[in-house]
């Protein structure tokens, strides 16, 4: 079983959702979550922050934990045909500088500020999902109910 820790950042801002376009190698475009893997020995608080900076040419702050989320991923519907399991770790972040631009030399085509009306008709990672909702309730327990593992969300 392959493993990934990740940290993801919720940016929310009058309605609406700071969202990344992630172009695949294959040239399949989805929306995300702006954060990605954790490196050896980083602070997950530290990589949201890194991870802001590179995918979306913008500075931020942690405002809070918003909650963790582990996945095991079957293999048959996993990337590299082997079961996974991912931990994100999501973390409210507020946008203090910086323009919006696409990743130099990175997968990250473009970030976006999105309305949450718009945000049900993308074509987006589950992830997004489930940092709106730990975002909306912020639960004590930093865990909401499982949303359905399929890679992708497409409608």
């Amino acid at each position: 079983m392959s493993f990934r820790l990740a940290a993801y950042a919720v940016c929310v801002e009058e309605g609406r959702v700071l969202l990344a376009r992630h172009v695949g190698p294959d040239g399949e475009s989805t929306w995300t979550l702006p954060g990605g893997r954790v490196e050896h020995a980083e602070d997950p608080f530290d990589a949201v922050i890194r991870e802001v900076a590179e995918e979306t040419g913008c500075d931020a702050v942690v405002e809070r934990l918003l909650g963790v989320d582990s996945r095991v991923i079957p293999a048959e519907i996993a990337r590299a045909g082997v079961k996974h399991q991912n931990i994100g770790i999501f973390y409210q972040v507020r946008i203090t500088g910086g323009e919006l631009r696409p990743e130099p030399n990175g997968e990250t085509a473009e970030s976006v500020w999105t309305p949450f009306d718009e945000v049900a008709g993308l074509c987006r990672s589950s992830l997004v999902d489930i940092g709106i909702a730990l975002a909306r309730t912020t639960p004590a327990t930093g865990h909401v109910p499982p949303v359905t593992v399929g890679d992708l969300i497409r409608h």
